[in-house]
C-alpha cells in the first residue's frame, strides 16, 4: 500500500514538474471589442474539423485562432421558416417571426444571410418586419463584422492558415482578475504564445508582411517572455525579407543587403532599417537586436518583437528566425 501510494505521488509530481515547464499565454479580442489576457492550462491541443477530416494540431505550433461564425445547421429549417414568415399578410405574425428569430443564437446569421443571398429567397413586399432588417439586427447585437468568415480558422508557425470547426465550446483563462470561462460564441479571435520555461529560450518568425513597427495593428509579436529588471538577454537571429515599401529592397536582421543607405551602420545602437529590433512591454523603448544581441534588460515586462520600418506594406515577404533567451 505504502509503495502504490510513493508510486502515485512520484506521477503527480512529475505531472506537476511537467506542466511548470511549459506556459501557454493566450490573448483574446471579444467581439464587444474588450481584450483579454491570460493563461491556459486547459488547452494542448486545437482540434479542427475540415472538409478532409479532423485536426488535433499542438497547441505550441499553433500562433493564432480566428472563431468564425458556424452555421446552426441544427435549425436550418426553423430559421428559414421563420424568414418565411415575415412575407405574409398578417401584421402579428410578421412581428412575432421577426421577435422571435432576433433572439436566436449567433448560428442563426450564416442561414439567414447564406438565404437571402440565394435563389429561393423572395423580397418581402412589406417594410416592417424583413429578414434583412432581423439579420442587421443580430449583427449589432453580436458584434459580428459583415465580412465574417462561416469557418473557424487557425494559423500555424505564423504561415499556414486551415480553415474548419473547433471543437472548442469555450476558453477558460486564468488572469490577474480570476479565472474566467468564455464561451467561443464570444471570442472573436485569439493570439497564441507557448513557452518551454524548461529551455529558458524559444525561436520565433517575424513576418515581413505583419511584424513591421510602423504596423500599427499586430506590428509587435508578443514572445511571451517574461524578463525582470537586470536579467540578460540574448537574441540571435537569421534570414532575409523584402521590403516593398522600401523599393523592394532585402534586408537582413542587420540591415541592407541590396541598398547602400549612407545612415546604414552595423555598429549603431539605432536601428536602420530592416534591422530586428525588440522592446520590453507594449510601451517600451525600441532596442536594436541585429543578428546578435547580448545585453542587460533596464525594465521588467514582455519581450516583443518587429522589423524596424516606419511604412507598413502587406506586399512585404519573407521572414526572420529570432531565437530568444533570457538569464
Amino acid at each position: 500500500m505504502k509503495k502504490t501510494l510513493f508510486v502515485l505521488i512520484a506521477i503527480f509530481i512529475s505531472l506537476s514538474t511537467f506542466a511548470q515547464k511549459e506556459k501557454i499565454e493566450l490573448k483574446l479580442t471579444l467581439r464587444d471589442g474588450n481584450v483579454v489576457s491570460g493563461t491556459s492550462a486547459s488547452i494542448s491541443t486545437v482540434s479542427l474539423n475540415t472538409d478532409w477530416g479532423k485536426l488535433e494540431i499542438p497547441i505550441k505550433d499553433v500562433s493564432s485562432l480566428e472563431f468564425g461564425i458556424n452555421p446552426d445547421v441544427a435549425n436550418k429549417s426553423k430559421i428559414i421558416n421563420m424568414v418565411k414568415a415575415m412575407n405574409v399578410a398578417d401584421e402579428t405574425k410578421r412581428q412575432a417571426a421577426y421577435d422571435e428569430l432576433v433572439k436566436m443564437d449567433i448560428g442563426a446569421i450564416p442561414i439567414i444571410d447564406e438565404y437571402i443571398y440565394s435563389n429561393e429567397y423572395t423580397t418581402s413586399e412589406y417594410t416592417d418586419y424583413t429578414a434583412e432588417a432581423a439579420v442587421s439586427e443580430m449583427k449589432s447585437t453580436y458584434g459580428v463584422d459583415e465580412g465574417y468568415n462561416a469557418k473557424d480558422i487557425v494559423t500555424i508557425n505564423y504561415e499556414y492558415n486551415i480553415g474548419g470547426i473547433f471543437s472548442i465550446k469555450a476558453i477558460t483563462l486564468k488572469t490577474e482578475y480570476g479565472d474566467l470561462n468564455i464561451p467561443k460564441e464570444k471570442i472573436k479571435e485569439a493570439e497564441v504564445t507557448y513557452y518551454n520555461m524548461e529551455n529558458g529560450d524559444k525561436s520565433f518568425k517575424i513576418l515581413a508582411n505583419k511584424h513591421i513597427s510602423g504596423n500599427e495593428n499586430g506590428g509587435w509579436l508578443n514572445t511571451g517572455i517574461k524578463v525582470k529588471s537586470g536579467q540578460k538577454i540574448n537574441i540571435t537571429s537569421s534570414g532575409e525579407i523584402v521590403l516593398e515599401s522600401l523599393s523592394g529592397n532585402k534586408y537582413t536582421p542587420d540591415g541592407s543587403s541590396s541598398a547602400d543607405y549612407e545612415d546604414y551602420n552595423t555598429e549603431s545602437t539605432y536601428p536602420s532599417y530592416g534591422n530586428l529590433v525588440y522592446k520590453i512591454g507594449e510601451d517600451g523603448t525600441m532596442i536594436k537586436a541585429g543578428s546578435k544581441y547580448f545585453g542587460t534588460a533596464k525594465e521588467s515586462g514582455t519581450i516583443f518583437l518587429s522589423i524596424y520600418e516606419t511604412v507598413y506594406n502587406s506586399s512585404n515577404t519573407g521572414f526572420f528566425t529570432a531565437k530568444v533567451s533570457v538569464k
